[in-house]
């Protein structure tokens, strides 16, 4: 039996991890930039993190603007949020990129207005980003990403040893594979690992052959958890390397000290995505515009990229630009450097595919996969 526990808040463990807050990053209010607009609120519906003071206290100190942020630990929950909540409770919403077609469809999110937000400033690769895009219609806008596929511990593993998903079942490793408790990254990592591009759309045929490689893993592993649980397994040695784990936690444990490093392997891993919408039934959309505006602004996505509660990628090209010049340090750790290679040429190298959920299984179909191996 494969030890497990409840499914827990990424809140905690994200912030529980760092050890003192990221580097204070200095911006300019310009009172040009955002109208002021007196004692006025805006609600914000996320993930942990992106409504704290160390994001959005210099955009409510510009604006006079009041951000009211209410978290949410998992994209079914944010549906339900939504569904049930009177209309116009929350203002903006941010979801997973796999979630944005379902909100447009269930008519929880409104058109934006392209020409209202900074794409042209964007990488090319996220300017005509498709999971924006319903119909042809701008209905979300990325506001930091980041990519899933190994981490491992790098006093023990070299960087060699981890540059194939084959490390799982390795000997060296055995009893030492860990996982986060959710079918998804982890599935669709060894999905990667059998040569399914993308690896979420794939046949009867294949879908059997992923589940066997995956309960080929169950003498592997340490254990299966809540972020916690991977936090303190990675720190403790009783994971070596976890698959559909990426930057963000190695990023959070080496800022503590743990030599744990992330890796995109030669099959390719994939790319979480964070994007922001505008609730349909707001009564606030010019408020909305100017909180949208400034997360994906330069300034904004400086903000984001280094946010105390995870840091991430950012696709604003000039936000890179502005990261360089005020905190190089954080730019070199997050592959942000516009003078060496950088988290964009995994892009060009075709190894990043975009989670998505499965397309010709039922979600239910992988999840009673993934509940099989985890009583295994």
């Amino acid at each position: 039996m494969i030890h497990t526990t409840p499914r827990g808040r990424r809140s905690v463990t994200r912030r529980g991890f760092i050890k003192g807050s990221a580097a204070a990053i200095g911006l300019t209010a310009t009172s040009g930039a955002w109208a002021q607009s007196g004692d006025k609120v805006v609600s914000l519906l996320s993930w942990p993190g992106h409504g704290a003071q160390d994001v959005i206290g210099d955009f409510e100190k510009a604006t006079g603007i009041k951000v009211q942020a209410k978290e949410y630990t998992g994209g079914e929950e944010m549906m339900a949020l939504l569904q049930s909540s009177p209309p116009g409770t929350y203002d903006v919403v941010l979801s997973d990129a796999e979630y944005v077609i379902q909100l447009q469809q269930a008519g929880l999110i409104t058109e934006l207005d392209a020409g209202a937000y900074p794409l042209d400033d964007y990488w090319p690769e996220f300017q005509q980003f498709p999971a924006q895009y319903v119909d042809g219609k701008l209905f979300a806008i990325v506001v930091d990403y980041g990519f899933l596929g190994l981490v491992y511990n790098s006093s023990v593993l070299s960087r060699e040893e981890v540059d194939s998903y084959a490390i799982l079942s390795s000997e060296k490793v055995k009893g030492k594979v860990g996982m986060y408790d959710w079918y998804l990254p982890n599935m669709m990592c060894l999905s990667l690992a059998n040569g399914n591009r993308p690896p979420h759309d794939i046949d009867g045929a294949k879908f059997e052959a992923v589940k066997q490689s995956l309960f080929a893993l169950a003498p592997e592993m340490s254990g299966i958890g809540v972020w916690s649980s991977v936090f303190s397994q990675l720190t403790n040695k009783e994971s070596l390397v976890m698959p559909g784990v990426g930057a963000w936690a190695a990023l959070l444990l080496e800022q503590g000290g743990v030599p744990i490093k992330a890796v995109v392997p030669k099959e390719g891993g994939l790319q979480w995505t964070e994007m922001l919408a505008i609730s349909a039934t707001s009564q606030k959309q010019d408020l909305a515009v100017q909180l949208v505006q400034y997360l994906t602004s330069p300034e904004g996505q400086v903000k984001e990229a280094t946010k105390s509660a995870y840091w991430a990628s950012i696709p604003n090209k000039a936000g890179w630009k502005l990261l360089n010049e005020q905190n190089p340090k954080a730019a070199e750790s997050l592959e942000h450097r516009l003078d060496k290679r950088n988290v964009m040429d995994e892009f060009k190298e075709g190894k990043i595919f975009i989670r998505d959920v499965p397309k010709q299984q039922s979600i239910e179909v992988w999840n009673e996969a993934w509940t099989e191996f985890k009583n295994m």
